[in-house]
């Protein structure tokens, strides 16, 4: 199971838009944390996320198109979620 930071989610939703961060040369990353507490450590408490199997993340790859994958990545404080901004 890996853990995605996603975008916040409205009530009802049936589905989750995972973040997908650009890199300074343009491509597309997606950030994959290997426990919830590291994803909550990285990305700060207010991070929605998701849990899927590591074996989906190909499908995912096709489905929104990225073309780096990070692990554990820590993310700046000025870019993290916050409860208020979302």
């Amino acid at each position: 199971m890996v853990y995605l930071p996603c975008g916040p989610v409205p009530v009802g939703a049936g589905e989750v838009a995972v973040d997908v961060w650009p890199t300074r040369d343009g491509r597309k990353a997606l950030l994959v944390y290997s426990a919830l507490d590291r994803l909550v450590d990285s990305c700060g408490p207010e991070q929605p996320w998701a849990v899927l199997p590591a074996t989906a993340l190909e499908q995912l790859r096709v489905s929104i198109g990225f073309e780096l994958v990070f692990l554990d990545l820590e993310i700046p404080e000025e870019h993290r979620r916050s409860g208020s901004a979302g």
